[in-house]
């Protein structure tokens, strides 16, 4: 038997999202990952022709619950999404909140051993989204940002380049970054990325407590109040050619080397 097809309107102007008023997530992984983890928050969704196929059950999804979806032509697509790089499909969903951190919250991540995941002023959206998505990959749930001026925020792009991943982990907003790490040491064991003067990974001998790992500004690094909170400073040694690694590619080391062999 045919599973049955969703039908949706072909190629009329589509409205667009009011401002502020809902997200968008483009393409067919982090669509995915909205509709397995938050579907009753989707309010209507766009697609290419070419993407029926695979959004055919998101669309069954959204019929049920009465709500809009609608095929449109790729330029459209991109009015839409605000962008070209939609990949096909772009859900508007509820805006996911980025709660402040409860210390006492925090405690009880500590007592359950999980470590988390904290950046202080990554201002780049797309390494945000690199970032998140690695987090995911690798299973940690909790991502906390700090207040520093420069601090991106969730967005549509970050979304994107996360590829999902910011589907599957909490955020949380931490005012008083270097003041929070000083009263999460009891509980975890805070470690801080730096160019130089660290520990190498393989020096990092386990705790009792799980691991608080801190990533700074792409430019400036982490901030020397928030260095001087960390307990332990680890740095990546390379050849030595190129002064640094981006600070997405440093996260992707780091959560696998020390968050991930928890």
């Amino acid at each position: 038997m045919r599973r049955p097809q969703a039908r949706a309107t072909r190629h009329r102007p589509a409205d667009r999202p009011e401002k502020g008023k809902h997200r968008r997530v483009a393409g067919l992984a982090a669509v995915t990952a909205l509709f397995r983890h938050a579907p009753e928050t989707v309010a209507r969704l766009y697609l290419t022709d070419g993407m029926k196929g695979a959004a055919n059950p998101f669309c069954l999804e959204l019929a049920q619950s009465r709500k809009p979806f609608r095929v449109v032509g790729a330029a459209e697509l991109a009015r839409i999404a605000g962008t070209p790089m939609h990949g096909g499909i772009v859900a508007l969903a509820e805006p996911r909140p980025v709660r402040p951190l409860d210390l006492g919250e925090a405690q009880r991540w500590a007592r359950a051993g999980e470590p988390i995941l904290m950046l202080d002023g990554v201002g780049n959206p797309h390494n945000l989204g690199a970032i998140a998505r690695t987090a995911a990959f690798f299973g940690i749930g909790r991502l906390v940002l700090s207040d520093h001026p420069a601090q991106a925020m969730p967005s549509d792009a970050s979304a994107r380049v996360a590829e999902g991943g910011l589907e599957l982990i909490e955020v949380y907003r931490a005012h008083r970054f270097a003041e929070v790490l000083q009263r999460l040491r009891p509980h975890y064991r805070i470690i801080a990325s730096a160019l130089e003067h660290g520990l190498p990974i393989d020096r990092i001998e386990p705790d009792r407590r799980p691991i608080a790992l801190v990533l700074g500004n792409e430019e400036d690094g982490i901030a020397k109040p928030t260095l001087a909170a960390a307990e332990t400073i680890v740095t990546i040694p390379g050849a030595g050619d190129v002064q640094s690694l981006n600070v997405a590619a440093a996260a992707a080391i780091l959560i696998h080397a020390l968050c991930a062999r928890r």
